[in-house]
């Protein structure tokens, strides 16, 4: 029998510690050994305090853990971090230790060891390449460097650049490419593949093989002299290779209108990967991800793979692949082998489960999720509604549902359409979501991502707006209870929606920007200019800068507002939320803030992911007049 109730009070079994450890956030995977028997990988433990903890997969499918506790694989170059940890055929682990952001060594058998002991210096982005172990060095928080690294600490092979990342040798060892930006671009913006020549331990020459004006990606060396490298000078991200023994020529590989490439927000990140007799398994995405196959003569196959966002091509060895990403109920990976071209690809998953609950089937709570394009004042919005679902209870037939509307970050994020157990958590409880790929975000080309360059708060803003009266007017959800949710860039989204429409009925803010003069003289170096593409150059843009921020508007908030912060968030520090808690005090609007110990930029705790989460909930519920079964309510200042 079917129950009648409100939405957002139906009971539901996906609690927020399910969620918690129900996804956990997968931070690369490897092959390792002669023909690549093992599989090695990374993952955050939120019960351990969110570490992140190798594992390897024997040839028997026994999973060992490689790194206990306390080590903590983190890198913390560029505040993002990424490539925090490679391993060789030897089984050797080389990883970035959390607390001192120095290379460790990890040999079967042995204790970990210091291979680097800088003061104030940080590493992260290593790799194995043609025998040597590369990585990024960042001295200061500004001083970068492409170093090799030994027993004996680290040396450097280049710099010459503001940013330096993607590092490969070739495989004599005698060439380096890899790419370089400078301030005030971002990694999306505009970056310059190089090649250069080693000679004494060092590059001492180098040349410059795409002009700058494009935002090159991923070198790969196909042999001695053919490069592979990622490119949008079409406007998509698309997999190019270079001849290097000529006159540079480029040709273009299953070119397509959609994306082979993203954001560099970290090191470690890869879109595709080589295969052995030529072609590539890759990630495209135009919304949704799909992994294709590509083979030498550049004909593409469609991989069967469950995952559709998220997608990371992690290693190749051979004809196969690791994949990771996310499915319906699943972040994992998964093994893809592309055999001899002429059968299906076989796909398995190797890491993660399903994240069943004992006594129900998972299917039954998945949303129908459906992909949503709305007209906006700059054009077409991109979106993917979950709508609110439950096995055994329904709302009454008047009743339309409240929506949760999410706006990721960066802003260059992108969200793939894939309902995480985050999402779950909430339209298992009659909570609809909504995830907005506004304009600025990735996934859609250079044109949707320009369309925010200089209109920061103004097109993000209108994006999500049209995004949520769309589907009022629509009749999917109850127009008086829309709220809107969003982290860092997104958060600045959401306090800005408060502040300049008439939307939204509540927000929630995770670790979100207030103030956008204070971001750009407190945040890291990475970002410090990133704002100067957003709004404009300071000083020339201060009244811009001004004008855009919430925090100049708070007359405009109304309604009542959550901020979440992570104490120790370098990113954007806690007086940007404490700016805005205050500001709202002064006006007695209803309000609550939440700050957690020894988070970051995101959090990684279990407890603070289960906090968080049930205190969102809560917060809905007191705002909208629903009852939380199970969860206490929260107090509004």
């Amino acid at each position: 029998m079917v129950d009648a109730r409100p939405y957002g009070s139906w009971p539901s079994p996906l609690t927020a510690a399910w969620a918690s450890t129900a996804a956990p956030r997968i931070d690369g995977a490897a092959f390792v050994g002669d023909s690549g028997e093992e599989i090695w990988w990374a993952q955050s433990v939120p019960a351990e305090a969110g570490r992140t903890a190798v594992f390897r997969r024997d040839r028997a499918g026994t999973v060992h853990t490689v790194l206990p506790a306390p080590w903590n694989a983190r890198s913390g170059v560029h505040e993002y971090g990424g490539g925090s940890w490679t391993v060789d055929d030897a089984g050797r682990l080389f990883f970035v230790e959390r607390s001192d952001q120095q290379v460790w060594m990890l040999a079967p058998g042995e204790e970990p060891r210091a291979l680097t002991s800088d003061r104030d210096t940080r590493y992260g982005g290593l790799r194995v390449s043609a025998g040597a172990l590369l990585g990024i060095r960042e001295r200061g928080g500004r001083d970068r460097a492409i170093v090799r690294i030994d027993p004996g600490g680290a040396t450097d092979l280049v710099a010459a650049s503001d940013f330096v990342a993607q590092p490969v040798l070739s495989p004599r060892g005698d060439r380096l490419a890899w790419i370089a930006w400078d301030h005030p671009d971002m990694p999306w913006d505009h970056t310059v593949l190089r090649v250069g020549r080693i000679a004494d331990g060092t590059v001492v020459e180098w040349t410059d093989v795409t002009d700058g004006r494009s935002a090159a990606l991923q070198p790969e060396w196909a042999d001695e002299d053919d490069l592979a490298f990622l490119d949008d000078v079409t406007g998509r991200w698309n997999p190019w290779r270079m001849r290097l023994d000529a006159d540079l020529p480029r040709t273009p590989l299953a070119p397509a209108d959609a994306d082979t490439g993203g954001p560099l927000w970290s090191l470690g990140t890869r879109w595709y990967g080589l295969l052995d007799g030529g072609g590539m398994v890759a990630v495209r995405t135009n919304g949704s991800d799909e992994l294709v196959a590509v083979d030498a003569a550049g004909r593409v196959s469609v991989v069967p793979l469950p995952a559709t966002a998220s997608l990371a091509v992690e290693a190749t060895a051979g004809r196969r692949a690791l994949v990771s990403g996310m499915a319906p109920g699943i972040s994992g990976i998964w093994l893809v082998d592309v055999g001899d071209g002429d059968a299906a690809p076989d796909v398995a998953l190797v890491v993660g489960d399903r994240a069943e609950i004992p006594g129900e089937d998972l299917d039954e709570w998945m949303p129908r999720t459906r992909a949503l394009t709305v007209e906006g004042p700059s054009g077409p919005v991109h979106a993917f509604i979950h709508p609110p679902r439950h096995p055994r209870v329904t709302a009454p037939d008047e009743e339309r549902p409240p929506y949760l509307v999410l706006v990721h970050g960066g802003p260059t994020g992108h969200e793939g359409g894939v309902a995480d157990p985050k999402t779950l958590f909430f339209t298992s409880r009659g909570i609809g979501v909504l995830e907005v790929n506004y304009g600025g975000s990735t996934g859609y080309g250079r044109a949707y991502r320009d369309r925010l360059r200089g209109q920061w708060g103004v097109v993000d803003v209108a994006d999500v707006a049209a995004a949520a009266a769309g589907i009022a007017s629509a009749g999917l959800a109850d127009p008086a209870r829309i709220a809107i949710k969003g982290g860092s860039a997104g958060g600045w989204t959401v306090l800005a929606a408060l502040a300049r429409t008439d939307v939204f009925a509540a927000g929630i803010s995770r670790y979100g920007v207030g103030d956008a003069r204070a971001l750009a003289a407190d945040t890291h170096d990475f970002e410090s200019r990133y704002l100067d593409g957003l709004i404009g150059p300071l000083p020339d843009a201060e009244e811009l800068y001004i004008e855009r921020s919430p925090l100049t508007h708070i007359q405009g908030f109304t309604v009542p507002v959550l901020l979440l912060q992570g104490s120790d968030d370098a990113v954007v520090p806690p007086a940007q939320a404490e700016a805005i808690r205050d500001a709202l005090g002064s006006r007695g609007i209803p309000h609550a803030y939440r700050l957690y110990p020894g988070e970051g930029h995101g959090f990684r705790r279990g407890e603070t992911i289960v906090d968080a989460l049930e205190s969102e909930l809560a917060f809905l519920g007191q705002v909208f007049g629903f009852e939380t079964p199970g969860v206490p309510p929260i107090a509004l200042a």
